[in-house]
């Protein structure tokens, strides 16, 4: 053999062995790429999962939130509406001209009557002072009270008083009537 075979023979070897790490570390390489690869598409599922679970519970707690503004937002209409219903009613019962305002007075002196003796003094509401001066009966009419019409019944001594007032009645009647008149309001 001679030198320059022997050179051939190493250069081949080498090149040879050179090869062969070149082919292993490609597929070690490779073979990190792939995992690589897995790995990121795994992140990335889960990423897209948590996401998708995260608009999932941020759609429902959007939704949820719109519901409860619509629902104040219609609370707050009915209210205002029960208010201005109110407040209609007051108007009219506080009217010097209003319709039944004289049957009214009428039928509150005859409850006046049953519930106490004469020497109860009445106590007008200003608007109502001479109408009530014509129905007193017996009874003394006293100083004018604050209100939107009728008066209250008071004894003598000051020690029993019956609030007869329009803005009185309306407000127990009120009270007593609101689940109705909701009812005729809104449904």
């Amino acid at each position: 053999m001679t030198l320059e075979t022997l050179a051939k023979d190493i250069a081949a070897s080498a090149e040879a062995d050179a090869k062969a790490i070149i082919d292993e570390a490609k597929a070690e390489a490779k073979q990190i790429i792939d995992e690589a690869k897995d790995k990121a598409s795994s992140i990335t599922n889960e990423a897209n999962l948590r996401a998708d679970r995260e608009v999932s519970q941020i759609s429902r707690e959007v939704v949820a939130s719109a519901r409860q503004a619509n629902q104040k937002a219609i609370l707050i209409a009915k209210r205002e509406a029960m208010d201005s219903t109110h407040a209609a009613v007051k108007e009219q019962l506080a009217d010097p001209g209003f319709k039944g305002r004289a049957s009214m007075l009428k039928s509150l002196m005859s409850k006046a009557n049953k519930l106490a003796s004469s020497d109860f003094i009445i106590r007008p509401v200003e608007v109502d002072k001479k109408a009530l001066s014509d129905l007193k009966g017996k009874r003394k009419v006293g100083e004018s009270v604050d209100g939107l019409g009728g008066f209250i019944l008071e004894a003598a001594d000051g020690s029993v008083s019956y609030d007869m007032r329009f803005d009185t009645l309306l407000d127990t009647a009120w009270g007593q009537s609101l689940s109705e008149v909701n009812s005729i309001l809104f449904e």
